[in-house]
């Protein structure tokens, strides 16, 4: 099987040893991202919500690199500093996804890189 590295600068450049997305076959793996404004490298200004926001738009990019669209992810993971916060995704996600929803699982922390309030991690499958 062909693993392909997926790169784009629409969204945040690694800061580590790991790829934005992998694809394997049709499944694309996609790292976690944290709420970095891509140009900057920094973390948005603007509350939770805005962090939640730049995370989505971060993986939007990403699955747009990959050839996809977010209505292929197939699993989230949610990583929150306080899980009190998982309401507020909810509602910052149903502005990008439509049913039907991705599997989803949702886990506190106790801290992200760069004092990140919350990141995501995605898997995307996509058609032939």
């Amino acid at each position: 099987m062909t693993k392909t590295t997926i790169r784009t600068d629409k969204a945040p450049r690694a800061i580590g040893t790991y790829s934005q997305a992998v694809r394997a076959g049709s499944t694309v793996y996609l790292s976690g991202q944290i709420p970095l404004v891509p140009e900057t490298m920094t973390l948005v200004e603007g509350g939770m919500e805005a962090q939640i926001g730049q995370v989505f738009e971060n993986l939007l990019a990403v699955a747009r690199a990959a050839g996809g669209d977010l209505s292929d992810v197939v699993k989230l993971n949610v990583f929150l500093t306080d899980i009190n916060d998982f309401a507020l995704v909810n509602q910052v996600m149903s502005g990008y996804f439509d049913e039907p929803y991705p599997a989803r699982a949702a886990v506190g922390v106790a801290a992200l890189p760069k004092g990140a309030a919350v990141e995501m991690d995605a898997v995307m499958v996509l058609g032939d």
